[in-house]
């Protein structure tokens, strides 16, 4: 029986043979590149980016912030608030003053109020130096002359006809005289023997007094 003969490797052919019927022998495929490193890229890329944006948030926020010329705006306020606490100082001072002289027919409390006044010479008589009566027309009452002077006032009724104020002498003297009421007064005088000395200031039509 005939065995089948296979030819021999022969040096120089090109390398070993491969057996007869087998598939030649093939590399195996090249890897390829891992998912994970471009991910890891990827999140590298994107932190990069956020820091980025945060670094220029920063800049431009603490340029607008700064007051203008560099100055430090907590000084500037702290200078405004001194100017508002003297200003109000001030316009407290002036205040109070104005409340230390209340004008001529005011009370202390702002009420509008009505003077009356009498003053000069008057010697002594049996009834005293004046007999003195002030008022309104529902409203009469009798003053007291000393040291050379009487003054007196009374809450402004508008609806008050007249205000007036009356002296009359006692046997002799020189006096004056005078009714203020809402800013307008009216002056008398008086001299010798009972002379009597009457301001009066009446309620007019159209308002005021006269």
């Amino acid at each position: 029986m005939n065995q089948q003969q296979y030819p021999q490797h022969q040096p120089g052919w090109g390398g070993p043979q491969q057996p007869y019927g087998q598939p030649p022998f093939q590399s195996p495929p090249p890897k390829k590149a891992g998912a994970g490193k471009v991910i890891g890229l990827g999140c590298l890329g994107v932190v990069g980016l956020f820091v980025l944006i945060g670094a220029v948030g920063a800049a431009v926020g603490g340029g607008s912030n700064s007051p203008a010329g560099g100055g430090s705006s907590t000084t500037g306020t702290s200078r405004d608030a001194g100017a508002g606490d003297a200003k109000g100082g001030a316009v407290q001072d002036s205040e109070k003053k104005a409340d230390g002289k209340q004008g001529a027919g005011e009370k202390g409390t702002g009420e509008k109020a009505v003077v009356f006044k009498v003053w000069g010479t008057a010697p002594a008589g049996v009834l005293g130096p004046l007999d003195i009566t002030y008022g309104s027309d529902s409203d009469n009452r009798d003053g007291d002359f000393q040291d050379g002077e009487f003054e007196a006032t009374l809450p402004l009724d508008e609806d008050a006809l007249y205000f007036n104020v009356t002296a009359q002498l006692q046997g002799s003297g020189d006096i004056h005289c005078s009714v203020t009421v809402d800013g307008k007064t009216k002056k008398a005088h008086a001299a010798g023997d009972y002379n009597i000395c009457n301001a009066q200031l009446s309620s007019g039509l159209l308002g005021g007094w006269d």
